[in-house]
């Protein structure tokens, strides 16, 4: 027998499991003001989902194994094919446009590391049915919400870039590999300059042009504001952007002008190494990030336009992103603002007599039918076990019963942070 859960997966003990709890409430009550509504999805889904939805990356990492039935199924490692598959099922009964929130365990069997699991939960937002930008505006508004909620306010920024435009400049640097030469920007802050160089040419950059490629990047760097990033996105237009290409410039400058519109603009850049690698994203693409320490992405996301039609239903536009729980977590530990856990209990029942004990338990029966959080004694402690037992659960008040000095059937509420204590009634509670 195994001495702790397998290697890839954790246990959340009291108090971080109620601390966990929390953030999720406070997420799910920002989403629903902004008029998402909740979609549970299986844990398990046909494997063929992401051979061909999801791309090879995902697919590759799923935990898969056949049913009983010989049927290839897998743990579900991402939300996205699920709704789609549920949005074509159903699509012809549900009014546009869709907002639609998950909150689900996610597997992908991947190689462990700092702020990632094999095991985890995601909070993911998508929007279906609105083709235009407003979609794109709708979801970073409300996730700046709920990180927000989260507590991590001033802690993140979003970058932006569309796909057209990563796209544009693969081509116009020779890349003869779109995929690869996405591979390579994104990992461009994470390798040396030569490494770089390297895994441009393997996507087809010629190396003479490498060295442009990388200063690019470099004059971009950490992100280019968005009073900055329309002279940025025009000098790439001139240097022989095509016409898609120059499609995605003028989307990207629009969402910028938005965002910035909405109030957002201190907490956006224009990123030209933001590329996310799933298959199904068509046009914008986005990710919070953290503004101090190693500058770890906190969520992914952007448009997916043509996946709904990959599922057999109707042309439907589509965007959504997905905020996970170890990002999150490290975010808000890193900045000394991970919750306290759970609730503390507003009263705790304490007896001064053993022979009180039905009297006690069902003055906590009718606390909580009350909506009062309420606890008491089940162990048979003394009387000053029992306060410590109430201060230890951080309860905001003791409900004494039974105290000689005082009247019969009254009860002693004892204020636990400052001590002072009065006498009430029965009725009074």
């Amino acid at each position: 027998m195994t001495s702790g859960p397998l290697r890839g997966f954790r246990d959340y003990l009291p108090p971080d499991a109620g601390a966990r709890s929390e953030l999720r409430r406070r997420m799910r009550a920002g989403a629903r003001r902004a008029g998402y509504v909740e979609l549970e999805v299986p844990c398990v889904e046909s494997f063929e989902l992401y051979q061909r939805k999801s791309g090879e990356g995902i697919a590759a990492e799923t935990w898969h194994f056949l049913d009983k039935g010989d049927r290839p199924v897998a743990l579900v490692p991402e939300q996205t094919p699920s709704l789609a598959r549920i949005f074509v099922e159903r699509g012809k009964s549900e009014p546009l446009p869709v907002k639609w929130f998950t909150v689900s365990k996610s597997w992908r069997y991947e190689e462990p590391q700092a702020g990632r699991t094999r095991e985890f939960q995601q909070f993911n937002l998508d929007i279906l049915g609105v083709p235009g930008l407003e979609a794109e505006l709708d979801l970073l508004a409300t996730a700046s919400l709920l990180l927000d909620e989260a507590g991590a306010k001033g802690l993140y920024a979003f970058r932006l870039n569309d796909r057209a435009v990563a796209e544009g400049l693969g081509r116009l640097f020779g890349a003869a590999e779109p995929g690869r030469f996405f591979r390579a920007v994104d990992r461009y802050r994470k390798t040396s300059t030569a490494e770089f160089a390297g895994e441009l040419q393997a996507a087809g950059v010629p190396a003479e042009r490498t060295g442009e490629v990388a200063e690019l990047l470099r004059g971009a760097g950490d992100g280019i504001p968005p009073a900055e990033a329309p002279a940025f996105l025009a000098d790439l237009e001139h240097r022989g952007f095509d016409a898609p290409a120059k499609e995605g410039v003028a989307r990207l400058v629009r969402l910028l002008g938005l965002l910035e519109r909405v109030g957002l603009s201190d907490r956006i850049v224009y990123d030209p190494t933001v590329v996310r690698g799933l298959a199904y994203y068509t046009s914008s693409v986005f990710e919070a990030f953290a503004r101090t320490g190693d500058g770890r992405s906190v969520f992914g996301g952007g448009r997916y336009d043509h996946l709904i039609e990959l599922f057999g239903g109707p042309p439907t536009p589509a965007a959504g992103l997905a905020l996970g729980d170890q990002t999150l977590e490290a975010l808000l530990r890193d900045a000394g603002r991970w919750p306290e856990g759970e609730p503390p209990l507003d009263a705790y029942v304490v007896l001064a007599r053993p022979e009180l004990v039905p009297e006690g338990l069902a003055l906590v029966e009718r606390l909580r039918r009350a909506g009062v959080s309420a606890d008491g004694d089940l162990l048979g402690r003394s009387l000053s076990r029992q306060l410590r037992e109430a201060a230890r659960r951080k309860a905001r008040r003791a409900l004494i019963l039974g105290l000689r000095e005082a009247s019969p059937g009254a009860v002693i509420e004892r204020d636990l942070a400052t001590g002072a204590q009065r006498e009430l009634a029965p009725g009074a509670l």
